[in-house]
């Protein structure tokens, strides 16, 4: 069964390169979601100005993964305490979100905030929005499948790579045989 799950937690690059090394995810596919413009490009998004946050939206086969693993995923990758910034990523653009697309997915997310605050996982408070999706508009071609066409990068090298790292070693039981 093929469902969708779209998630902000900072730079698209950096999620879409660990949620792509997953079993049962099919796709990932970077874009922008949770503003105003329509067709945004790359560099509005930047801007602030737009409202939309940098996204993934994960297509995946609910019989081989389900959402929420990719909410332990997800809330592993990212640091969900800081309102509109990662690392030194910062904007409306690079907040943590999670643009749900069923009643289901709201009631699994609240309920994983709830279940992490519960555990206090983090001395701060969880500020991940929970927002219905609305539309997403996928990202330019050149931003898709990022840390794969640019590893030597720096940026790839000094963020990306440690939180794949790190996936890679909490989950890996969920790895692609290929991965």
């Amino acid at each position: 069964m093929i469902e969708h799950a779209t998630l902000a937690g900072g730079c698209f690059w950096c999620l879409e390169a660990v949620f792509t090394q997953l079993r049962g995810v099919r796709r990932v596919a970077s874009g922008y979601t949770g503003g105003r413009r329509m067709n945004p490009t790359y560099e509005q998004v930047c801007s602030g100005a737009t409202g939309h946050a940098e996204v993934v939206r994960i297509e995946y086969d609910a019989t081989e993964i389900t959402f929420n693993d990719l909410l332990d995923v997800f809330f592993t990758i990212h640091d969900p305490t800081t309102l509109n910034r990662q690392g030194a990523d910062t904007g409306t653009q690079y907040r943590s979100a999670v643009f749900f697309e069923s009643p289901a997915q709201a009631e699994a997310t609240r309920a994983k905030i709830a279940a992490l605050t519960a555990e206090q996982v983090w001395d701060d408070p969880i500020v991940t929005e929970v927002a219905p999706l609305t539309q997403f508009f996928e990202a330019e071609s050149y931003h898709q499948d990022y840390f794969a066409r640019n590893p030597q990068n720096p940026y790839c090298a000094a963020v990306i790579a440690p939180k794949v790292a790190k996936a890679r070693k909490v989950f890996f039981e969920r790895l692609r045989a290929t991965a």
